[in-house]
Order: C-alpha cells, then structure tokens, then sequence
C-alpha cells in the first residue's frame, strides 16, 4: 500500500513538473515577438498596426502612456498574408466598440483574422474567407462589412459577430458595387446602421455620375438592398470618410493626387440614403488627401496627406460646415508617407501609420484642435514596403 501511494505520488509530481515545463514554454513563446501571444503590463491605452507583409501579415502592439506617449510591446501572426504594398482603403484594422476583439484583413490571402483583446494582448481565435482581396471593414452592433477590392469582382460581404467576437458569414450578403472598375477606398456604416457607404476612388465615364459614392440601404435582416444606389461625389477621387454621431460625414477628396490640390467635403444623409452637400471641396492647398477621422466630440477632423507627408486639421461645426483650420498642422517629413489615423477612445490623441518610415506617430489633441507632437516609435513595421491599417483605444 505504502510503495503504490510513493508511485502515486512520483507520478502527480511527474504531471506537476511537465505543466510547469508547458507554462514556461508558452510564456517563452508569448514573450517572443512571433508567438501566438503578444504580452505586456496593462497600459492606459493601446494602439495596433499591420504590417501587411506577403509571407505572414502581423499586428504590431504598442501600449499609451496617460500622456500618450508609445512604447513598442511586440507582434502577432494573423496566419494570414497580406499584399506587401499599401492597401489604398482606410479601415482596414478594426477594433469592436467595445474594444474586446480585433479585426484584421488579410488582403493577399483572402480572409479576415479576428483577435480577442486584453488591453495590449491579443489572442488569436479565429480566420476566416472574406472575398477576394479584403481591405476595408466597417461594424455596426453585431454586423460586420467586408470590402472586396478586386477588380475581378469589387463589392461587399456580410458576417454576423457572435457573442465570443467569432464571425458568421451572411449567406447571400455579398454585393456587386455600381462600378467594375471602382477601386474602392473605404466601407462605412452610418451610425444608426440603416445605410452602407462605400467610396469609389475612379473616374467612370461610362456611367452617371463619373464620379460616386455608393449607398447600400441594410435590411432588418443584416443582408443590403440588391443594387446600391449611385451618388455623385463633389470632389474628384473620394478616398475616405468619416460620420459623426449625428449623421453627417466628411469625405476626403485626393484629386488624383494633383499637387497641392486636395480637399474635403462634408454630407448630411437624408433618409432615403441622398447624399446632400453642406461644404464641397474645402481645399487644405495639400497632396493626396486619403485617411481622415472625426473626434468623438464632433468639433474637429483631421486628413492624412501622403503625398507631403503632413496632417491637414479642420473645424466641424453643429451645422456640418467645414473649415480648414490648418493646412499643415504637422510636418512628418517628405518621406514618410502618411496613411491611416486612429484616435484614442477619448479623442485626446491622435496617431498615424507612417508607411515611409515604418513608424507611428502620436500628437495630443489640444483644446483649439492644435496637434502637439509626442514623438514617433519605429521598428517592427515594413519601411516604405506596403505597412496599413491602424486602430487604437
């Protein structure tokens, strides 16, 4: 009796001792900047950026100090593939409201990677097909939109988010856009839900107007009106947009990237999804205007602008009127290439993926809607080499 229970005991201590070996593994392997698992401390904030790399597209974490400073934690393998070069779409990293889950488009392999979300930890839980070519996601409450940006076939594809973040595809939801040679920069939902717009950055002469945004009005069931309906955009080569809480929008207007010749324009949507021009084509006398965000308080927007690698800032007021604010708000150097904004979930800081440089930049938003610099963390991001998509709270 006493040898069985030594035996017993040798082999509980044996099992004891292997999972300790598994734990000290798996911690190993999440500290490695390629584990499954990118760790660190819990930070005040978070902001993740995508790589976008052909062989293995990757999420890396950065963690915001209180004052809005970035340090770099680590990366994450969406076991996905990306296109090496920039998407050309805004939102193509996406955070749910609640900032528990991850959405990242994997472009070069056609899926979506969803993560589960602990501050600046992400957790890997899911792939799954999304279209050919995805690179732009818009979410309304339990509706996620995928934007298909090939030209084989550019259109919109619906999932339902479950409970655990984990997606269902919509049966039937994929959508043709107005235009087969779109080339679409950006899906978005209206705020209450009723309406998907998705921007077309090409010039069509072949159909009215030449040049458009696309509405989709969405059904209680989740699925979109067949054929979306066709709106003229006021300025040439609308890029991105943005709503505020009230339902106007902006939209960003690169011009096909003319020097010096950008600008904005700002929409109210009717309810039968028009769009009705309230400022049209407000210039910022920058290049290439295409990523833009809206504060949470509705007062100020501010642009990427690739080709001067600045940030144009505006004024938004209650009745929608846009007002450049200034042109060159900050200077990021001729190189680096500007692409997607996020801001932080109180709209005290704003940070830009630098694509040229392979960095993030960060500024604190002053009460005047000044940007004050905070400085720029590099490493780990592609430099000029196809880095997108960027998403913070």
């Amino acid at each position: 009796m006493v040898r069985g229970l030594r035996r017993l005991a040798v082999i509980i201590l044996s099992f004891g001792l292997l999972a300790s070996m598994i734990t000290i593994g798996q911690a190993q392997e999440a500290g490695d900047s390629r584990g499954i698992t990118a760790r660190a401390e819990s930070p005040k904030g978070a902001v993740f950026a995508m790589t976008n790399e052909t062989a293995d597209n990757r999420i890396i974490t950065y963690s915001r100090a209180t004052n809005g400073t970035l340090d770099r934690v680590g990366s994450i393998s969406t076991r996905g593939n990306g296109i090496g070069v920039d998407l050309d779409t805004q939102s193509g990293l996406e955070l749910s409201n609640d900032h528990r889950f991850l959405y990242a488009v994997n472009a070069g392999s056609d899926d979506v990677t969803i993560f589960s979300v602990d501050g600046t930890n992400l957790t890997f839980l899911e792939k799954v097909y999304a279209g050919d070519q995805p690179n732009s996601l818009t979410i309304h409450r339990d509706l996620l939109y995928v934007l298909n940006g090939s030209v084989a076939g550019n259109g919109i594809t619906g999932f339902r988010i479950a409970s655990d973040g984990t997606l269902a595809p919509l049966r039937g939801s994929f959508r043709l856009l107005s235009s087969p040679i779109a080339v679409p920069g950006e899906v978005q939902f209206s705020p209450d839900g009723r309406f998907l717009l998705v921007t077309q950055k090409t010039t069509n002469v072949l159909l009215k107007p030449q040049n458009a945004i696309d509405a989709f009005r969405v059904k209680s069931n989740g699925l979109t009106s067949a054929t979306p309906k066709r709106i003229a955009s006021h300025g040439l080569r609308p890029f991105s947009l943005a709503f505020r809480h009230d339902g106007k929008l902006v939209v960003t207007e690169s011009f096909n990237a003319a020097p010096f010749a950008s600008a904005l324009s700002s929409y109210r949507l009717t309810s039968d999804g028009r769009l009705s021009v309230i400022s049209g084509s407000v210039p910022n006398r920058q290049t290439d205007t295409c990523w833009v965000v809206i504060t949470d308080d509705g007062r100020y927007v501010f642009t990427a602008n690739f080709g001067n690698g600045t940030i144009s800032s505006y004024s938004f007021s209650s009745t929608g009127k846009v007002r450049l604010i200034d042109g060159n708000a900050a200077f990021l150097g001729a190189l680096s290439q500007p692409v997607d904004l996020a801001l932080s979930a109180d709209s005290r800081f704003l940070h830009l993926l630098l694509r040229g440089t392979g960095g993030v930049a960060s500024f604190r938003i002053e009460e005047n809607g000044t940007l004050e610099p905070l400085g720029v963390v590099t490493g780990g991001l592609p430099v000029a080499d196809g880095a997108s998509g960027l998403a913070a709270f």
